[in-house]
């Protein structure tokens, strides 16, 4: 646990901060958060960024898909982590049908930093017109390229995406397009870990990926999934690091520093 940053000089990361990591190359993590309890551990132990994801849907809720989770929701668990953590940069989702327009998007991605004190909102696809939009009032904006899980209905299950020739260059457009458009982060999930590094490469803002190899700019992981307590089956590209570790935090810091020295994920947690 790095008890430094619990000095009298500790200060929140900032968008910008963010930004330097991938400048001189270090390995940004982020893992999902709901709560506050959760929220300061992964502070504690150094956790870059905490994403309060539209997933609690599904592990908090019990829900079968992400797509029940409401802005009122999102409001109440984002501001739960944001009240208990100090150093980490908190990203909020902007769940299903609340992004259907830009000026719709912008008002409950309002709520998100006004009620919650989310730093960053992400959506997910190429919302290109709706990025411009938020960037322009202000709201910084992380893109969701990839697999999106709110698109579930649509894709018909969780699957890779990005396998083919077409499918990979849409991919790559949609992502210089989002940072075209302003987007500070972007995440890619499911995606080939050859395509996520030619993206993370190519692209001037981090990238971080869920699925997407090592070579993105950083990770992230459901936190319920890497400490092996979700409901069914985890994912392939999800690790259980709480299997050698005696305590939850010591499972955070091994994730951590996994990520940090280019260990995780390997390849058998990559497409």
């Amino acid at each position: 646990m790095n008890q430094t940053l619990y000095g009298n000089a500790i200060k929140t990361l900032t968008v910008t901060d963010i930004a330097a990591m991938k400048q001189r190359g270090e390995k940004i993590t982020c893992l999902t958060a709901y709560d506050a309890s959760f929220s300061a551990l992964c502070d504690q132990v150094g956790i870059d960024i905490l994403l309060v994801g539209d997933s609690l849907g599904m592990v908090i809720q019990g829900q079968q898909s992400t797509l029940p989770v409401t802005i009122e929701d999102m409001v109440y668990h984002t501001r739960c982590v944001a009240e208990a953590r100090r150093r980490a940069f908190i990203i909020a989702d902007l769940p299903f049908m609340t992004y259907p327009t830009p000026l719709i998007a912008a008002q409950n991605a309002a709520q998100l930093m006004q009620k919650s004190g989310a730093q960053m909102v992400k959506l997910e696809g190429a919302k290109i017109e709706t990025t411009q939009f938020l960037v322009e009032q202000g709201i910084p904006v992380c893109g969701h390229l990839g697999l999106l899980p709110q698109q579930i209905n649509q894709l018909g299950s969780y699957k890779v995406q990005g396998k083919t020739n077409v499918d990979a260059d849409k991919i790559v457009n949609d992502a210089y397009q989002l940072q075209q458009a302003g987007a500070s982060l972007l995440v890619l999930e499911c995606v080939p870990a050859t395509l996520a590094k030619t993206i993370s490469q190519q692209l001037t803002i981090p990238v971080i990926g869920i699925g997407a190899g090592v070579d993105c700019d950083g990770q992230v992981l459901v936190l319920y999934d890497m400490l092996a307590i979700s409901i069914g089956k985890a994912p392939r590209f999800s690790k259980n690091f709480m299997q050698d570790a005696s305590s939850i935090s010591e499972a955070i810091a091994a994730y951590q520093n996994a990520v940090k020295q280019h260990q995780f994920p390997s390849s058998e947690h990559s497409f």
